[in-house]
């Protein structure tokens, strides 16, 4: 089961390395614009906002991947932590901003929590 619980927390972690990329490089591309459902312009006046939040998300990925390779039981403890760190990003970004963030992140982060947790 650790091993599983692990590939989650990696699985989650590339994932939050994605969503840095849509939102600091590619804002006002096409893939972030599809992400966002704005059009140039808004994409153009937001790409601010949405650079800090990749970088967010850069450190959430960062910090899973220091939990991946840290020992036990501090390991343990940070990959605990980050991930919920990303439900509570997940379950709040759900009730403002897009409700298929609960799905995208809240959701992801949830499983691999909770793998985490039965794994030990």
């Amino acid at each position: 089961m650790n091993a599983t619980a692990n590939v989650l927390v990696g699985l989650v972690a590339a994932l939050h390395v994605y969503i840095l990329v849509l939102e600091m490089f590619l804002w006002e591309r096409a893939p972030g614009r599809k992400l966002s459902g704005f059009d140039p312009e808004l994409a153009r006046a937001t790409a601010p906002l949405a650079a800090n939040q990749g970088l967010y998300n850069g450190f959430l990925a960062a910090g899973l991947m220091w939990g991946l390779i840290a020992a036990d039981p501090a390991g343990h403890q940070v990959r605990v932590f980050f991930l919920a760190c990303v439900v509570v990003a997940g379950l709040y970004g759900g009730a403002t901003a897009n409700r298929r963030i609960y799905v995208a992140q809240a959701l992801p982060g949830a499983v691999a929590l909770a793998a985490v947790l039965v794994a030990g």
